[in-house]
């Protein structure tokens, strides 16, 4: 993990970090409306390439190192587990929901794999990802511990859906993905989250992760 330049001042580093990883998911889940999400994730998408470029250090390059090392095993256990999990929990919470969006409307779904690679899964692993790693570095625990820290943010930033279920698959997602970055770069850890998004939208898991669907408990 690379450390963040040495201009940088560490008490405004710790400030972005907070702002950036706890402060914008509290207000988006307190205040920002559902249908905003999307823009919302742009705007932190573009925030997040500016301070990587400001960084200084960060080599573009390797977010395309690794394609050729893929770990498609790992990949494909990751969809499988990711399908075997879903249907668990919508055999118990939300039975009808199951498989649901594939016989109904697999126009729909088909459109959501094209898109939420690039529009969802690849904004958020650049913010949670080379982001978090590079530019704060210098303030992360080492080893085991600094990838556990990233999947309790990621899993926080998805507050917004106010659901225990979102929050527990985030956060092993998120320990996942971590993992996949730190060992693979940057490819592995976008093709798993694109993988496994993909797979929990086909089984039907969008009661759970559509925006459109979110209900604030209070």
């Amino acid at each position: 993990m690379a450390e963040p330049a040495a201009a940088v001042n560490r008490g405004l580093l710790w400030a972005e970090f907070l702002a950036l990883y706890f402060g914008a998911p509290l207000v988006i889940a307190l205040f920002m409306p559902g249908r905003l999400l999307f823009q919302a994730l742009a705007v932190f998408s573009i925030a997040g390439l500016l301070l990587l470029w400001r960084t200084g250090g960060f080599h573009w390059r390797g977010l395309v190192h690794g394609w050729g090392s893929l770990p498609w095993g790992g990949i494909g256990l990751v969809a499988l587990v990711t399908l075997i999990v879903s249907v668990a929990i919508l055999w118990v919470t939300s039975p009808e929901s199951i498989f649901r969006l594939i016989w109904l409307r697999p126009h729909v779904l088909l459109m959501i794999w094209c898109l939420y690679p690039l529009v969802s899964a690849l904004p958020q692993e650049l913010i949670f990802r080379p982001l978090f790693f590079h530019r704060y570095g210098a303030l992360l625990p080492s080893g085991q511990a600094a990838i556990i820290l990233n999947a309790a943010v990621f899993s926080f930033a998805h507050l917004m859906y106010w659901s225990w279920v979102v929050a527990i698959l985030t956060f092993l997602g998120g320990w996942v993905f971590a993992y996949a970055y730190v060992r693979r770069g940057f490819p592995a850890a976008w093709v798993l989250h694109a993988v496994a998004g993909n797979v929990l939208f086909a089984v039907g898991m969008g009661v759970y992760f559509y925006s459109g669907n979110v209900v604030r408990p209070f």
